[in-house]
């Protein structure tokens, strides 16, 4: 049986009654009444149907996340981000200054630690923060390894 005409009119009707866009596809017809919705003529007809729930609106169909969501679970783990997958310089996913601020900040925890605790004088302290801030050191365990050398213990080397 077509029920085109009957669809158009509920989806009509709908529409007004709902306050938005309600379209001949998203017209849900339930089968057991398929005979008296295809003799249904009249939009009064129509509105009696809806009032009875023979006819309703289908809700909205989303954009499903599951497969983003399972992704982004993967990209977290560290997997899906070989060669072919990456767009950007090196630069643009991990910036320079990004890195800098990193190795920056964990050699001045260090140092601050440290004078904190009396390993270093004041003006032993100013003088590795200014080589800190030279870009003398690579990492912490550099600027340690170069403290040990010049004979204060740090500890950490365990």
């Amino acid at each position: 049986m077509h029920l085109t005409n009957q669809k158009r009119l509920a989806a009509e009707i709908l529409s007004t009654n709902l306050g938005e866009e309600v379209g001949e596809n998203r017209v849900w017809v339930n089968p057991n009444y398929i005979d008296q919705v295809s003799s249904a003529v009249q939009k009064a007809d129509i509105r009696e149907l809806i009032e009875m729930d023979i006819i309703r609106a289908k809700p909205v169909q989303g954009t499903s996340r599951v497969r983003a969501r399972k992704l982004k679970a993967q990209r977290a783990k560290g997997r899906r981000k070989g060669q072919g997958s990456r767009l950007g310089s090196a630069n643009a996913r991990d910036p320079k200054k990004n890195r800098w601020m990193r190795h920056i900040r964990a050699q001045r925890r260090l140092l601050k630690e440290l004078r904190g605790s009396g390993i270093l004088t004041p003006s032993r302290y100013r003088y590795y923060y200014r080589k800190a801030k030279g870009g003398s050191y690579r990492s912490v365990a550099h600027m340690q390894a170069n403290m040990k050398l010049e004979g204060i213990e740090v500890g950490g080397d365990e």
